[in-house]
């Protein structure tokens, strides 16, 4: 009997390429933040977490009555040891924040989606006030971005620097879309990563809409930052695989992007999984 050879497939299956080149393709992210039930030191006595616990317990109201607005719960008052309990057990979730200019906020979302920790730093980065809040987004941040921001950009120039070419056109269509933006509209973005741009393009770009006083870093499968620009609702977005390489570079018209909040079924999950949580710790 003749036997049939079956086809072999898989790596080293296919034949070399004639000139000895090898396929090489882009390194994905390969690490994604999960949830996981917060261990709290073994040393911390109940008995001193008063402070605390009323806390906690104000923010599972708070996620519960979402999406009523509720006043930020205070830390600021709490001792090293109650402070550092709350540290514990909300951890740090996938998005940080800093907003500079009239005042220095570090903001870092709690291991439960859609809770913040907003704090104020002084001149010497010491902390000054620390409060929790629940929400799609900080209030803050929204009132901070572009509150210095210009309308829209320039494009008064007579003559291009050396190798801008592109950008020009971009400008032009960024103000079209913000004269007619709307608070709540969809987002209108633009995609970098697809069009030609030099690197002159890019700094001329930079150059013309300005730097914002808000950035953000989303650590989830990789990482995306987030940049307010000094142009009104115009965010600078870029993404990086795990090694730290762009892999998507844009520009977004929008009140804020997606990417950096909360949805209202994340924050639902928070309030499920806090109330698991204070049943062990409180």
């Amino acid at each position: 009997m003749t036997s049939i050879p079956l086809p072999i497939f898989g790596q080293g299956s296919q034949p070399a390429e004639e000139d000895g080149v090898e396929l090489e393709y882009l390194a994905m992210p390969e690490e994604m933040t999960t949830y996981r039930m917060p261990e709290i030191s073994s040393d911390l006595n109940a008995a001193n977490l008063a402070q605390a616990k009323t806390a906690l317990q104000q923010l599972e109201q708070d996620l519960s009555h979402f999406p009523a607005i509720k006043q930020a719960i205070d830390l600021t008052a709490l001792d090293q040891t109650n402070r550092r309990f709350i540290d514990e057990l909300i951890g740090e979730g996938e998005v940080s924040m800093i907003c500079s200019g009239s005042q220095n906020l570090r903001i870092q979302e709690a291991v439960l989606a859609g809770v913040w920790r907003l704090q104020r730093l002084d001149d010497q980065k010491q902390i000054v006030a620390d409060a929790l809040e629940v929400g799609i987004i900080p209030e803050q941040i929204l009132e901070t971005a572009f509150a210095r921001a210009a309308n829209r950009i320039t494009t008064d120039w007579t003559t291009l620097p050396d190798g801008v070419m592109n950008a020009p056109p971009l400008l032009a269509e960024l103000n079209a879309k913000i004269a007619e933006y709307q608070s709540g509209d969809e987002a209108h973005i633009i995609n970098l990563s697809l069009l030609p741009q030099t690197d002159q393009d890019l700094a001329f770009l930079e150059q013309k809409l300005g730097k914002g006083p808000v950035t953000l870093l989303s650590r989830g499968y990789g990482n995306c930052r987030i940049t307010a620009t000094g142009t009104r609702f115009v965010w600078w977005v870029q993404y990086f695989n795990s090694q730290d390489t762009l892999i998507l570079n844009t520009l977004e018209v929008s009140d804020l992007p997606i990417v950096a909040c909360a949805s209202p079924e994340d924050i639902a999950d928070s309030h499920q999984r806090l109330q698991e949580i204070l049943k062990v710790y409180l």
